[in-house]
């Protein structure tokens, strides 16, 4: 995969996370904790909201760690899903902060955000995930909505489902860094005594839709 090979060239991969006001914790927050489970010169990964500060749907306040306007030079960016997604899918100005671009980024998003890439034209005929309240709003954006937790094709991901950030999270590494990072992040925080299980769940959903050379390299 050319992509991977030139990360690995330049040894430096940015990461965005996308976090709006009244964003979902669990989208942007567990999906920064697992990225961070990388230890590389290089690595980076931010949350890249359109103000200093931004508050969670239960009233968590965080600061920026870089703006909207950087999103365009990362080198994957991940649409995390909140309760104002919507608005924010109807504000032009807003989106068209979101510069994203799946022939030279991985993009992924998770829940309501899926509808912010299908109000980008970033899905297309591409099926995708969400989440059981956006389904309807992403089926009216013209996008087949799959009944699974994760799902990819070529530099576009999408998951459904709070729960599934740590797919995304996977996918994102393993793009970058190989299978095999992406099962220590997510073997890292697994619950204990479930580790293993957990593991292999998580990546039977990841592995099909990597390329081989991204396979795994043990079985």
């Amino acid at each position: 995969m050319a992509r991977n090979r030139r990360v690995a060239e330049n040894n430096a991969m940015n990461i965005a996370i996308l976090t709006f006001d009244g964003f979902n914790e669990l989208d942007s927050l567990i999906a920064l904790g697992v990225l961070n489970r990388v230890k590389r010169p290089g690595w980076r990964v931010t949350l890249a909201c359109p103000t200093a500060t931004v508050t969670s749907m239960n009233g968590v306040t965080i600061h920026a760690q870089s703006s909207l306007d950087d999103v365009s030079d990362a080198d994957a960016v991940i649409v995390g899903s909140g309760i104002k997604t919507r608005e924010i899918a109807a504000d032009p100005k807003l989106m068209a902060r979101l510069n994203l671009d799946p022939t030279r980024q991985l993009i992924a998003a998770q829940c309501s955000g899926t509808l912010l890439l299908a109000k980008l034209g970033l899905i297309g005929t591409i099926p995708a995930c969400t989440d059981l309240s956006t389904k309807p709003w992403v089926i009216e954006a013209g996008v087949e909505v799959l009944n699974q937790p994760f799902f990819a094709r070529g530099n576009v991901a999408t998951a459904g489902g709070c729960l599934a950030s740590p797919y995304l999270a996977a996918w994102v590494i393993a793009r970058s860094e190989g299978v095999d990072a992406a099962k220590a992040a997510l073997h890292y925080v697994a619950p204990v005594g479930e580790k293993d299980d957990y593991v292999a769940r998580a990546m039977k959903n990841i592995v099909p839709y990597l390329s081989e050379e991204c396979a795994p390299t043990t079985t």
